[in-house]
């Protein structure tokens, strides 16, 4: 019988990391972002997908690392591997291929209809941050069946109307450019408040679930835009003793990415 552990015990990256992982319960493929995505897949790996499958934009399919990478090309990925592609043949056939389940992404913003931005904060020409970028993640965002987002932060700047800058277009804004992606975009996004979800091309993203102690109220006040609402929202199952045993203690215990 699993126990559930008090909200102050809990960090915002186990909290992020234990509910994203519940996510990915039946699905297969996932190409990984590091980070909690890392996190999470591996914890999924451990309780509900115990035959998931890790693809890193590295090219290394199938990764069974001995403890978590620090990047997406720590030696430690390697060993024990599936497979190492190169870049072409892991782009253009596993991804264009529509090999992957789930593509698991972070981002600084996202929008209603799922939209990311990974590249500046501000103007574009003076940005008051600069961030890293793509990556693959366009790839990703196109070409995986759907897309799952964790997000760190929850607050009108983060889920914001107008995205400073689209880094990672959805099916929506690239079927508007003339461009047709194979996936459904995001369809899940989980914050340190709730879960969002939307459906696929011409859904927006809407409340679906909150944290204990979280009321829609919350959640609507920390959204950039008029956010739709569930007619039956969930509240979302804290971490478990067990679970959270297996993420401090299996997946990271050198704290790599917990904080």
């Amino acid at each position: 019988m699993t126990t559930a552990t008090a909200p102050e015990a809990v960090t915002s990256s186990e909290l992020l990391s234990v509910v994203a992982s519940r996510e990915l319960a039946a699905r297969r493929t996932v190409f990984a972002g590091i980070g909690l995505p890392t996190l999470a897949t591996e914890l999924a790996h451990l309780t509900v997908a115990p035959d998931i499958e890790v693809v890193y934009e590295s090219g290394v399919c199938g990764a069974h690392p001995s403890h978590l990478p620090e990047t997406i090309a720590d030696a430690v990925l390697i060993s024990g591997a599936e497979a190492v592609l190169s870049m072409p043949a892991l782009f253009g056939c596993v991804l264009q291929g529509g090999h992957i389940d789930v593509g698991f992404l972070g981002a600084a913003q996202i929008d209603r209809w799922g939209n990311l931005n990974t590249s500046v904060i501000g103007d574009w020409e003076s940005p008051a941050v600069r961030l890293p970028g793509s990556g693959g993640a366009v790839e990703v965002m196109a070409n995986s069946h759907e897309v799952f987002v964790v997000m760190r932060r929850h607050n009108p700047r983060s889920f914001t109307g107008t995205l400073d800058f689209c880094t990672t277009p959805g099916p929506d804004r690239a079927l508007a450019e003339g461009i047709r992606p194979l996936g459904a975009g995001v369809t899940r996004v989980i914050t340190e408040l709730g879960i969002l979800a939307r459906a696929g091309v011409g859904s927006e993203l809407e409340l679906i679930a909150v944290h204990p102690d979280v009321t829609v109220d919350q959640v609507r006040e920390a959204t950039g835009w008029e956010l739709k609402v569930s007619a039956e929202v969930g509240t979302v199952p804290p971490p478990t003793a067990a679970e959270l045993r297996l993420l401090r203690e299996d997946v990271d215990p050198g704290r790599v990415y917990l904080r």
